[in-house]
C-alpha cells in the first residue's frame, strides 16, 4: 500500500495500481480520492443544495488536462437554470453521446462555470501551462464545475489569470468574458480594428455580460448605447456607457427609435425585444442583432435531441430569412469556453480596459446564500464565491 496525504491533514491509502492508473497523462504523484464540494442529486429548488465532503477528486482522463485547485468561483444564472434542469437533455448528450450510461449519471453533479485557481497537475501533452500557474477558465456547462475545491479543464479552455486582479476578482469574468467575446467578436464580427465609431446597443447592460461588453466595447472605440433602470444609469455610465435609455420611465422602444440607428444590438433580455429591436438597426449595411436569450436547450429539453434541434434550426432559419429581406442580420449568441480568447481579454484587463465588476462575496459555506442571491435578479455585476485561499497548501 502507497500512502497518500489529502488535504486538511486527512490522510488516505490507495493501491499503487490504481495510483499508476491515475497518472496514465499526468506528471506527477499526487494521489487524492476525495474532496469538498457542494454537489445535487437531483434537480430542483434550492433546496437540493448538498455539501460533501466525499465528492470524487478530479482525474486527468487526458493528455491536455490539467487539475486546478479552486481559489474563487463565479456563480451565473445557468447555474441558476441548470439546478433546476435546464439543458439536461442536451448536456447528458454532451456527456454520453452513446447514451451508455443510465439516465442520472451525471449526478452528483457540481455546479459553478467560472473559475480562478492554481494549477496542482498538469497532462503530459500541456505545454504552456505548468504546476503553481495561477489561471482562470470558463468551465464547459457538461463538466464539472467549480463550486469544489478542485476542477479538471483542458488546457484551451484555461488562460493564465491577470496579473493585476485577485482571484476574488478573476473568477468573476471568464463566463461573461467568452459569452460577451463569442457574442460580440464570434457571431457579431466586431473587433478592435473595426469597431470605431459603430453603434452598438446592449439591451440590460447592468448584469454581467453587459457589464463586460461595454467595457470591451469602448475599448475599441465603440459608441455604446445601453438599456438598463434608474437606478443602475451612474453604474453603467462609470462603465462608459454614452447613452443610457430607462426602461422604467416608459416604453424604451420609443425612446430607442428617436436615436440614431445602430450596427450592432446585443440582446440580453429576450421577451418581447426581437418583436421591435431589429427595426432599430441600420438596414442593408450588414448590421447584425445577436440574442443570448435562446429557445435551443429548452427545445431539447421538450422534444428531444433531434426533434428539438430541427425545431430549433427551423425557428432559426425562418427568422434569419425574415430579417434578411429588410436588409438586416439575426443571430443567436451562444457562451463558448476559449482560452485564446481569455488571453485577449487578460492583456485589456491589464491594460487597464477592463475592470472587473463584483457585486458581492460569499464564503464557500455560504454557497445556497448566494443562488437565492441570483436568483432575486437586478444585478449590479457578479457573485463570487471564495473557495480557499492562494497561500494554502496542496
Amino acid at each position: 500500500m502507497e500512502e497518500c496525504s489529502l488535504h486538511r491533514n486527512t490522510f488516505l491509502s490507495c493501491q499503487s495500481s490504481v495510483v499508476s492508473s491515475h497518472r496514465l497523462f499526468s506528471t506527477t504523484k499526487i494521489c487524492w480520492n476525495i474532496m469538498p464540494a457542494w454537489v445535487i442529486d437531483k434537480y430542483g429548488a434550492n433546496d437540493v443544495l448538498r455539501f460533501t465532503k466525499n465528492a470524487a477528486f478530479p482525474i486527468i482522463n487526458y493528455p491536455n488536462e490539467v487539475i486546478v485547485k479552486v481559489c474563487a468561483a463565479g456563480l451565473n444564472p445557468l447555474d441558476v437554470s441548470m439546478r433546476g434542469g435546464y439543458g439536461a437533455a442536451t448536456l447528458s448528450m454532451k456527456r454520453d453521446p452513446l447514451t451508455i450510461k443510465q439516465a442520472g449519471m451525471e449526478f452528483p453533479l457540481i455546479l459553478g462555470r467560472d473559475v480562478s485557481g492554481v494549477i496542482m497537475e498538469c497532462g503530459l501533452d500541456v505545454k504552456y501551462f505548468k504546476a503553481r500557474d495561477e489561471v482562470c477558465a470558463a468551465i464547459p456547462p457538461w463538466k464539472q464545475g467549480s463550486f469544489a475545491e478542485f476542477v479538471v479543464l483542458s488546457g484551451n479552455e484555461i488562460s493564465l489569470k491577470p496579473k493585476s486582479l485577485s482571484h476574488v476578482e478573476a473568477a468573476s469574468l471568464p463566463y461573461v468574458a467568452n459569452t460577451a467575446w463569442s457574442a460580440l467578436v464570434n457571431t457579431g464580427g466586431l473587433n478592435k480594428d473595426n469597431c470605431a465609431k459603430k453603434r452598438i446597443l446592449i439591451l440590460g447592460g447592468s448584469g454581467g455580460v453587459g457589464t463586460f461588453a461595454i467595457q470591451m466595447v469602448k475599448a475599441w472605440g465603440g459608441h455604446v448605447t445601453v438599456t438598463c433602470s434608474q437606478n443602475a444609469e451612474r453604474f453603467v455610465r462609470g462603465l462608459g456607457a454614452d447613452h443610457v435609455v430607462d426602461y422604467t420611465a416608459g416604453p424604451v422602444d420609443e425612446s430607442l427609435r428617436a436615436l440614431e440607428k445602430f450596427d450592432l444590438i446585443l440582446d440580453n433580455i429576450g421577451g418581447d425585444t426581437e418583436r421591435w429591436a431589429l427595426d432599430l438597426l441600420k438596414p442593408w449595411t450588414g448590421a447584425k442583432y445577436v440574442t443570448l436569450v435562446t429557445p435551443f436547450l429548452q427545445n431539447t429539453d421538450l422534444l428531444g435531441i433531434a426533434d428539438g434541434m430541427l425545431q430549433s434550426a427551423a425557428t432559426m432559419g425562418r427568422k434569419a430569412l425574415k430579417h434578411l429581406a429588410k436588409g438586416v442580420h439575426y443571430r443567436w449568441g451562444f457562451f463558448a469556453p476559449s482560452g485564446p480568447a481569455l488571453d485577449d481579454i487578460r492583456e485589456m484587463v491589464d491594460a487597464g480596459q477592463i475592470r472587473p465588476v463584483v457585486e458581492e462575496i460569499f464564503n464557500f459555506s455560504e454557497v445556497p446564500k448566494a443562488f437565492e442571491k441570483m436568483e432575486k435578479g437586478h444585478a449590479r455585476g457578479k457573485t463570487v464565491v471564495q473557495i480557499s485561499n492562494p497561500g494554502d497548501e496542496f
